[in-house]
């Protein structure tokens, strides 16, 4: 089936509860921007997926569920066409979400007054889970080097991790900056973890979303030790674009984490699935390949339009192109801005909602994220608003220049 027809006209969102598109005047104060911040797709969900919900719900009884065996089996072939990882059905442990397992990742395996180190800039909630249970937040920085290109600094882990660490969330493939971390990078880190007794617990939910050479490789496949010594979060929402269904699959090998790990999970009741989750998961890793394949495939082509745009027309501006997600991770150092007249800028002159840098972390300051999963039409339209505003501005600004050299 082709796709393409529907990325380039998706199903219109506004007047549907969603969030990226109803709550702009709420978040934003406007209603005026093109939306591209939030990390869901503008993309209806692939056709088994949306056959699958229709068939459920035509059934008429919506009770409690469970995951059959051939929701595990679904999710044992995808992990193993998908990264050659072969995992057991008794590794899984059910969560409503990749936040909330880090949530009970950090709540079951350290103490208030722990330290726990996060690499920046990163995907916000990084922060929260960890502060919000009275833990301390260490920042290993990632380099970026004159392309844009971000890397590990090991000398600093080298120098900073020790034994008051309890715990490394990695977040792999990284948001915002796109980076796909190679097996030297994650042995490398497995290894100094290990010389720490750190407990890593990966956030894979962007794992499926890979462009390049570079294949993604989960955590807990390095080695016997990684596998024994890590948590991994996996989730088809991202992949699939079914977040609102709630439905994440953390792989634990480990029995005595993974028996720990549960126990919360149940304390809060939260280990059981919808029965949409059950029918939407089982169909998209059965059946939502070749949607996911011409999905990478434009989402892509949409990342090589605005690097493309931006060296045409944007001098002010740098992206480095992602080797995963579909989020882009923009400098707009250059302008010389305020951060949050920055961010002021871009929503009420050049009128597109973007992801603030500064929620990233302080090295996130004079950056803004991008969503382009979207459709070519909006992103061109996005596009043409951010020149528009930035040409503007460096009339006016080279206007007053001109003002000034002629009154001295």
């Amino acid at each position: 089936m082709d796709y393409t027809e529907q990325f380039d006209h998706p199903p219109q969102r506004t007047g549907t509860n969603s969030e990226k598109w109803d709550k702009l005047q709420h978040l934003f104060g406007t209603e005026e921007a093109l939306p591209l911040w939030v990390a869901d797709m503008d993309f209806a969900v692939p056709q088994p997926v949306q056959d699958a919900l229709k068939q459920s719900a035509e059934h008429g009884v919506i009770g409690y569920s469970f995951q059959s065996d051939a929701y595990y089996e679904a999710l044992q072939s995808w992990m193993r066409s998908k990264h050659g990882w072969e995992i057991q059905k008794d590794w899984v442990v059910f969560t409503p979400g990749v936040v909330a397992s880090l949530n009970f990742a950090v709540h079951t395996f350290t103490e208030p007054g722990d330290r726990v180190m996060i690499q920046t800039p990163v995907y916000p909630p990084f922060y929260s889970v960890i502060t919000g249970h009275g833990r301390e937040v260490v920042e290993n920085p990632l380099q970026r080097d004159e392309a844009g290109r971000y890397t590990m600094d090991f000398e600093h882990l080298e120098r900073t991790l020790d034994s008051s660490i309890k715990m490394f969330i990695l977040c792999s493939p990284h948001n915002p900056i796109g980076r796909v971390w190679t097996r030297e990078e994650l042995e490398r880190l497995e290894e100094l973890c290990a010389k720490h007794d750190i407990l890593v617990v990966s956030d894979e939910i962007h794992g499926d979303l890979v462009y390049g050479e570079e294949p993604h490789i989960p955590f807990a496949m390095l080695s016997e030790r990684a596998r024994n010594r890590s948590i991994i979060c996996t989730a088809p929402s991202k992949t699939f674009n079914i977040a609102g269904l709630n439905t994440s699959n953390i792989i634990i090998p480990n029995e005595e984490l993974r028996n720990a790990f549960a126990l919360q999970v149940n304390k809060f009741g939260t280990g059981h699935i919808s029965q949409f989750g059950v029918v939407a998961t089982q169909a998209a890793y059965n059946g939502g390949k070749e949607w996911l394949d011409q999905c990478l495939a434009y989402t892509r082509s949409n990342m090589e339009y605005v690097q493309q745009y931006i060296a045409e027309h944007l001098p002010e501006v740098k992206v480095w192109m992602p080797e995963a997600t579909y989020l882009l991770w923009l400098d707009f150092s250059r302008l010389g801005m305020e951060q949050t007249d920055l961010v002021h800028f871009m929503l009420h002159e050049a009128k597109v909602a973007l992801n603030d840098g500064r929620a990233f972390g302080t090295t996130g300051e004079g950056f803004l994220r991008m969503n382009v999963a979207c459709s070519r039409q909006l992103l061109e339209e996005a596009m043409n608003r951010i020149h528009n505003a930035i040409a503007k501005r460096r009339q006016h600004e080279n206007g007053e220049l001109v003002e000034a050299s002629s009154n001295n």
